[in-house]
């Protein structure tokens, strides 16, 4: 049945972007963790900018051509050459206010950088610590969306496709949805949502165990919290920026 409403669909790894109409959408990037968490931890703490790169050696270029922090992750460690990760609890308000920060991270900045390729309409960053935000703005655009998660390596992760179902439980309304990967997105937030942290836990979440390994619970349980940085963070001519 045809409706007026704007379409919404599930990407669950950036090897299938191709398969949608980015063009005609709003994407959002989702990597829970950490990099789109951190993105709005920084800007709600009053970073100037982000401006994300795809590389070790541009985030370096960057930085050495205008007064910025470097910063960045592989693996989920701190890049070689980089000054700082990716972790949310290195941008305090009183380090990163009124700061650039070049990023590069394994998973989130590829797949934006894979959205700009494809003309998307528009391109926002989406994680739990601005989940509210984030249904607000694609509530008020009345546009297409793609909900656009970054995984790991283009393989399918739990706790993107997990905030990707905690969207679509709070706007699904507004949009047509006739897409598997949302049903099952939703299907597997509602399973979830009393406890995400023991959830990943549970599932073995391929991702919990990598940061656990590296003793970073604290930002596994940060990144799975609603609304602690609660801004709009899109992205306009090559920078991330808080609305």
């Amino acid at each position: 049945m045809r409706t007026n409403k704007p379409e919404l669909y599930t990407c669950l790894s950036p090897s299938l972007l191709d398969l949608y109409e980015v063009n005609n959408s709003i994407v959002v990037i989702i990597d829970v963790l950490r990099a789109t968490s951190t993105i709005a931890t920084a800007l709600y703490n009053g970073a100037k900018s982000i401006i994300p790169v795809d590389s070790v050696a541009e985030c370096i270029r960057i930085g050495k051509q205008i007064e910025s922090i470097t910063a960045g992750e592989r693996d989920g460690q701190i890049a070689e050459g980089l000054e700082y990760g990716n972790s949310p609890f290195e941008y305090s308000r009183e380090f990163i206010n009124g700061k650039t920060l070049v990023l590069t991270t394994t998973n989130g900045t590829r797949l934006l950088q894979m959205a700009l390729d494809n003309n998307a309409k528009a391109i926002i960053t989406g994680s739990f610590p601005n989940l509210s935000a984030v249904c607000n703005f694609l509530i008020t655009q009345k546009q297409n969306v793609i909900l656009g998660c970054a995984a790991w390596k283009n393989r399918v992760n739990i706790e993107d496709t997990l905030f990707a179902g905690a969207v679509i439980s709070r706007i699904g309304k507004h949009f047509s949805i006739n897409c598997d990967s949302s049903a099952m997105a939703t299907s597997m937030y509602f399973e979830a949502k009393d406890d995400l942290f023991e959830f990943m836990k549970l599932k073995n979440a391929s991702h919990y165990n990598r940061l656990t390994t590296f003793g970073l619970e604290k930002d596994i349980r940060y990144c799975l919290t609603e609304d602690i940085a609660n801004i709009t963070v899109f992205y306009k001519d090559g920078k991330l920026l808080a609305k």
